[in-house]
């Protein structure tokens, strides 16, 4: 679960230090499925009775959403480009 969390941030800081948008999609990509995968190993340790998360799994949707939010900017900065 560590993993996955840290992966999220440097994925997102390593896509924006990128020269292109595209590369930078990329990487948001990236941080997307790490931040999936820690969303469900939280979804199973909770089911398994370790922790109560629905917070920390509240927080990981807000983060989806912006991330979402972040790529499809981008995208729409890149199809102004191609035109």
């Amino acid at each position: 679960m560590r993993r996955a969390a840290v992966s999220i941030p440097s994925n997102i800081a390593e896509g924006c230090a990128r020269a292109s948008d595209k590369e930078a999609l990329r990487f948001l990509d990236i941080a997307s499925g790490s931040l999936a995968e820690l969303e469900i190993q939280l979804i199973i340790s909770q089911q398994l009775g370790y922790i109560e998360p629905q917070k920390l799994i509240d927080q990981i949707q807000t983060i989806g959403q912006m991330l979402s939010g972040l790529k499809r900017h981008l995208k729409q900065k890149a199809d102004c480009i191609n035109y």
